[in-house]
């Protein structure tokens, strides 16, 4: 595994990759990151220097959507079938883990639905911030939940500058 650190205007985000592609973006303090011991640190990987350029323009309102190799093999098929229904929110909206819980044709599962958002290895590239509460709450993110209301308000001040 390789990573590089990025300092962000959300604090400073640890960015790994395999081989196969983008496998973590972690804040500091990210529930459930297991740490980077044993992983080489490497400023030239292409993926790394992709994602770190993206992200840039993510947060100069250039960027809505990710184009990069992703890694998702870490979860469990589960995961990834939630994974892959973030992926399909779109910029600047949110959806309710129930919402989440009923596009994947388990509309019973919201709990594990919540669960496998907590878990996503890739916060940002796949947009686990835009899921809250039905009634409109801010709920759980393992980045923290003032990275989470601070990714939702970066990306509707520049939805409406596009508009």
């Amino acid at each position: 595994m390789k990573y590089i650190n990025y300092s962000s205007p959300v604090g400073q985000l640890l960015l790994a990759a395999s081989e196969l592609g983008l496998s973590g973006v972690y804040f500091e303090n990210h529930k459930h990151f297991k740490g980077s011991a044993g992983w080489q640190e490497d400023e030239s990987d292409h993926v790394l220097i992709k994602a770190r350029q993206q992200l840039q323009e993510y947060f100069a309102g250039q960027r809505q959507d990710f184009d990069l190799p992703l890694d998702l093999s870490a979860g469990t098929d589960f995961q990834q079938e939630v994974w892959a229904a973030l992926r399909r929110i779109p910029f600047a909206q949110t959806s309710s883990y129930l919402a989440l819980a009923q596009g994947i044709a388990r509309p019973k599962a919201m709990r594990a639905v919540g669960a496998a958002n907590g878990r996503n290895p890739l916060s940002i590239i796949v947009p686990c911030h835009r899921v809250i509460a039905s009634n409109g709450a801010l709920t759980g993110y393992a980045g923290g939940l003032q990275n989470k209301e601070a990714l939702l308000m970066l990306e509707r001040k520049f939805l409406k500058w596009q508009v």
